[in-house]
This record gives structure tokens, C-alpha cells and sequence, in this order.
């Protein structure tokens, strides 16, 4: 079985998380150095995981020939660098999304892949969980039917601090655009036409801020499909995850994930645990399933599962909703390239 050396560039919450998953989960994977502009951290999570190397620089990282694939978890905003150094250096990369907030950046760094040859792997782990992607074996084997109507609801459980607002380009490249590549996959079609209703109902500093924190965006896909995104930044009763394709033949839907299944029933109610309370929780399994697929894929030669292009869309996909919020009308993804 070949070992793939893995370096990991950001030692943040979700640095750690893939962390975690190549030193204890995936025997084929060696995480053999870690990078963080804060360098106390790196040495956590290499103290934590075994990790025997903290470089000084992602740039040590891409110059050791040792090095077979690098995990970019750092700021958004270095993303786009990060991947056209380590292709220029024959790096295969997994980068977590989004790609960048500009599709300028982003098409220099596709094109950088390309030249070089190497895998890009984008982190939609959402793909790898297994309700989810239940959903889309019903909907792929016609075991629905036609597809008609699709909904997501995706809430979380408290805005992120407004500091992180300001940063993080906004609702729906941050927190939809998950959504957006989910609504892609159930499918298995694209988007043409996306319609935006938005407010700030949750937090008025993030409206301050040049964002919104309550969402319903409408999606029309080329095969007639018509799709509804449900997006708050605060559900009270925890992280809400939910899906449903309704069909010719019937219909499918996933529902929240307990941390178990018990119901308590008295003289007054029936009632159940809060589901799980955040995206660490939730969807631990799925991390873990998607940065096996990347290993594996380098590791076999194979194509990864989730590319540079289904990284792109997303990012079409939310700049056509944030300009259908600005001009009060439907936004053909046409009009953004």
C-alpha cells in the first residue's frame, strides 16, 4: 500500500480536524509537516497528532521534495496562492472552499493546475455524508422519478462574530455556498437562473457589515428542476441540515442528526434531544470520508471526486444570488461567467 506524504498548511479548527483524520484514520496517509502563521498552534496540533515537523512557511512545505500532496486550510484569502505554488512544485492539493471570492483568482489557479498536472481536490464534504448522499442514489436511479422540487434548509446555530463578517465575502459565498454545491449534486444538473429574497432579522451589525443573515434563494436548473435554499446564521435548537427531492414517482428527505435516538413521552409532551449543535459534530463522519477519497485518489492515480470545477461553480452560483439580493431580480449565471 503506497503512503502519501502529507503536508497541512493552517492549524486552525478545521487544519486540525484533517488533522486528526490522516494521523489516526487513514494508515495510507503520512502527515509529515504542518504550517500555521501561528506557529504555537501548529506545534498543538503536531504535539496532538504526531506530527513530527512544524515548518516556518508554507513555502518550506512546497519546496520538500518528500511532500506527495498538501491540505490548504489557511484564510480564504491565500487559497488561490497556496494552490498555484504548490502546483508549480507538483504538489496534488485538497483546499477548502471557497476557492477565493474572485472567479479572476480562481481561473488563475485552475489554470495553474492544469499546467502542472497535478490533482485539485475542493473540501464540499456535505457530498461525502451519507444522508445526503442517499438523496442522490434516489435521485440518480430514478427511484423518484422525474425529479420536480428540490428544498434545503441549512441554519446555524449563532451568527459568526461580526470581525469574521466583515472577511468572509459575505452570506453566500461563506454559508450558502455549501448549499449551492449540494443543490449541484442532488441534482446532478446545473443551475441557469437564481432568484434572491434576503434580510437581516438575526443580528443588525451584520447588516452594518453589508451582509444578510436570513435567506430563501430559488433555483432553476437546466433540466427544469426548481430548487429553494433556506439559509439562517441562528436556529435556537442547533444546526439544521436538512434535504428533500420530490419526484414523479415519490420522494426522498434526510432530517437532523441526534446525538440519539431516545424519546422521552410524559402527561405533557413527547420530546427528543436538540439535534447536534455544529458542522464539527454533525459531520465528522463526512471529513473524514472526503479526505480518504483525496488520498486515495493520489495514491491510486485516480481522478479526485470533488474538482477545481465543481469548486468554480458555487462561486458563480453565489455572486449571481448576492447581485439578484442587489438588484431586486432573477440573475441568469450567464451574466457572471
Amino acid at each position: 500500500m503506497k503512503t502519501i506524504n502529507v503536508g497541512i498548511i493552517g492549524a486552525g479548527r478545521i487544519g486540525k480536524v484533517h488533522a486528526e483524520t490522516l494521523a489516526f484514520r487513514l494508515p495510507r496517509a503520512n502527515p509529515a509537516v504542518i504550517t500555521d502563521m501561528n506557529q504555537q498552534a501548529a506545534r498543538e496540533v503536531a504535539a496532538c497528532c504526531g506530527i513530527p515537523r512544524v515548518a516556518a512557511s508554507a513555502e518550506e512545505i512546497f519546496a520538500d521534495p518528500n511532500i506527495d500532496a498538501v491540505l490548504v486550510c489557511s484564510s480564504t484569502n491565500t487559497h488561490c496562492e497556496m494552490i498555484i505554488d504548490a502546483a508549480a512544485k507538483g504538489k496534488h492539493i485538497f483546499c477548502e472552499k471557497p476557492l477565493d471570492h474572485t472567479l479572476a483568482r480562481i481561473d488563475q489557479a485552475l489554470a495553474a493546475v492544469n499546467r502542472a498536472g497535478v490533482k485539485l481536490q475542493v473540501g464540499f464534504n456535505r457530498r461525502f455524508d451519507a444522508n445526503f448522499a442517499r438523496v442522490r442514489q434516489a435521485v440518480a436511479s430514478g427511484e423518484i422519478g422525474t425529479p420536480h422540487l428540490m428544498h434545503i434548509v441549512s441554519r446555524d446555530p449563532a451568527p459568526p462574530p461580526i470581525s469574521y463578517v466583515k472577511v468572509s465575502g459575505g452570506i453566500f459565498l461563506d454559508m450558502t455556498i455549501h448549499d449551492f454545491d449540494m443543490a449541484r449534486f442532488l441534482i446532478g444538473d446545473e443551475v441557469e437562473e437564481i432568484c434572491t429574497s434576503a434580510a437581516v432579522r438575526v443580528d443588525p451589525e451584520i447588516g452594518k457589515a453589508g451582509d444578510v443573515d436570513t435567506a430563501v434563494i430559488v433555483l432553476r436548473f437546466r433540466n427544469g428542476v426548481i430548487g429553494t435554499i433556506d439559509n439562517s446564521r441562528k436556529a435556537v435548537y442547533g444546526y439544521d441540515q436538512r434535504a428533500e427531492v420530490f419526484g414523479s414517482g415519490g420522494a426522498i428527505a434526510t432530517s437532523n442528526v441526534h446525538p440519539n435516538w431516545a424519546v422521552v413521552s410524559t402527561g405533557e409532551n413527547v420530546r427528543r434531544d436538540l439535534p447536534l449543535n455544529f458542522f464539527m459534530d454533525r459531520y465528522t463522519e463526512s471529513f473524514a470520508a472526503e479526505m480518504r477519497a483525496f488520498v486515495d485518489a493520489v495514491a491510486e492515480g485516480r481522478p479526485v471526486p470533488v474538482n477545481g470545477h465543481d469548486g468554480r461553480v458555487p462561486v458563480v452560483m453565489a455572486l449571481a444570488a448576492r447581485k439578484s439580493y442587489d438588484e431586486g431580480r432573477p440573475v441568469k449565471l450567464s451574466e457572471i461567467g
